[in-house]
This record gives structure tokens, C-alpha cells and sequence, in this order.
């Protein structure tokens, strides 16, 4: 059956409605890439629009959940539902493969494993696999831990630029889950620098008294760091030493993480 031709009044309002979506589509893009919260002049500049459009498209996608203005502020950054889309990309396509990758880690290794990215100012776990030791720390693929004391969380935040991660840092703060959570600006700063220095990062039960972890980025096409591979156990037998004698399979293991996100 042949489909009966759009008229010219049909054929401007469809190519208007994609205009708008592309435009829309071109505010998100925006807001995600920036390393800091965009305001309408800001943005006005970056998508050489009118302010009053992108006052408009502004207000659509906050209405819609995927971008939100800062308390009090008229910047603009990644809403919650832009989050659940990233993180969904993450886990989509070649989620299998990928988790085969992080089953033969867990084999190597004899530990707990973890597939992780930064939603947010949390942790997320994008996968897991669990060790096959009688007691084991239970966490759901979604679940969600602070960044600041555990060896993912800081392995993202050492690889974000400094304003960046100055804006992440101060709407966490740095609240003690123990006694060994680290509390003091300037020592978590001395902390950060490290890591981005040693390319791993240690959770010294900073997180979980007893519970030690250690963690590696995954680094896409263009070199930035959106995701971690993590190994944690219980401290009595992953001391920090322990833990570092197997950064060679957990690089290995990131590094095919990061082939895959090239397909």
C-alpha cells in the first residue's frame, strides 16, 4: 500500500520537530560534557542559539528530569533521568561480554569483583561477580556506595578535572563510615593526587570496617576515565600489599573492559 505524500504544511512541521529534538538533543550533549554547571549565557554561546530558545529547551528537559538547575542557582547540570540513560548505555550491548571478562577476573583472582562508574556524587555498580567464600558482602548490580571512601569512588574522582571535582567534593563532604574514612580536606586532596599519580586507588576499610578494596580505571577512545574495575575482601587476608600483587590481571581485565567500549 503506498503511503499518501506529506503535504508542504506536513513536511515544515516534521522537519521543525526535528529541528527541536536535535536541538534538545544538542542541550543534553552539552550539559554532560561540561566539567562544571552551565548557565543559559554559557550555554546560549556553546549551542549558538537565542536565549529565549534555550531558555525553552532548558525548561522542557528540566520539566522532563534530564537536566536540573543547582539549589538556590540557574546553572545547569545532568538530571537523574540523564543519569539512568548513561548508565543504562554502560550496561547495554555487550553486557555479557563484559561480564564474562569480569567472571575470568574473579577466577584469577579468587575475589569478589566489580564493574563500576560514578552516577552522580555515588558509586553505581554497573556488574559484579561474587568470590565463592562462604561469607561475602552482598551487593546488587544498581546498588549504590559513597565515592569518597571507597577505592572506585576515588579512582573517579582523581581522574576529574580539579574545578570539577572541587564542585563533586563539596556537595559530598567527606562524612566517616569508620574510623578510617579519610575526613580532612588536604589529606583527601594529598590522597587524590596520589592515585591519579599511582593509576589505582586503596580503600583501607575506609568504607566497611574490615572490608579492603582495590581499584583500576577503565579508559574509553578518548582517554578519559568513565569507569572502574574494583576487587575487594575482607582486610585479614587483602592488606594493601595483597591487594597491589594483583593489579596486573585487573589492568588486563580493564583494559578489555575498555575494548569494548570502542565497538
Amino acid at each position: 500500500m503506498m503511503e499518501t505524500p506529506l503535504t508542504s504544511s506536513e513536511k515544515a512541521d516534521k522537519n521543525i520537530g526535528s529541528a527541536v529534538v536535535l536541538r534538545a538533543l544538542h542541550v543534553i550533549e552539552t550539559v554532560a560534557a561540561a566539567d562544571r554547571p552551565l548557565g543559559l549565557p554559557e550555554l546560549c554561546t556553546l549551542l549558538q542559539l537565542p536565549k529565549a530558545t534555550t531558555h525553552r529547551l532548558c525548561q522542557q528537559l528540566e520539566a522532563s528530569g534530564y537536566v536540573v538547575r543547582e539549589p538556590g542557582g540557574r546553572r545547569y547540570t545532568p538530571g537523574a533521568r540523564l543519569l539512568r540513560v548513561g548508565f543504562n548505555v554502560l550496561r547495554s550491548g555487550l553486557t555479557a561480554e563484559r561480564h564474562q571478562i569480569l567472571t575470568a577476573l574473579v577466577d584469577a583472582i579468587g575475589e569478589t569483583c566489580n564493574y563500576t562508574t560514578l552516577a552522580g556524587h555515588e558509586v553505581v555498580y554497573l556488574d559484579r561477580v561474587e568470590a565463592r567464600w562462604p561469607l561475602r558482602l552482598h551487593f546488587d548490580i544498581g546498588s549504590r556506595v559513597p565515592a569518597h571512601c571507597t577505592a572506585s569512588g576515588k579512582m573517579m574522582l582523581s581522574a576529574m578535572k580539579a574545578t570539577e571535582r572541587k564542585r563533586v567534593v563539596d556537595a559530598i563532604g567527606l562524612p566517616a563510615y569508620t574510623p578510617h574514612t579519610i575526613t580532612v580536606r588536604p589529606a583527601f586532596d594529598a590522597e587524590l593526587s596520589q592515585i591519579a599519580q599511582q593509576g589505582y586507588s586503596l580503600d583501607r576499610e575506609e568504607f566497611l570496617l574490615g572490608m579492603a578494596a582495590i581499584a583500576v580505571p577503565v579508559i574509553n577512545t578518548h582517554g578519559a576515565v568513565i569507569a572502574t574495575v574494583a576487587c575487594h575482601a575482607p582486610s585479614v587476608r587483602f592488606s594493601p600489599d595483597q591487594a597491589k600483587e594483583h593489579l596486573p590481571q585487573l589492568r588486563q581485565a580493564a583494559r578489555k573492559l575498555s575494548e569494548t567500549l570502542a565497538r
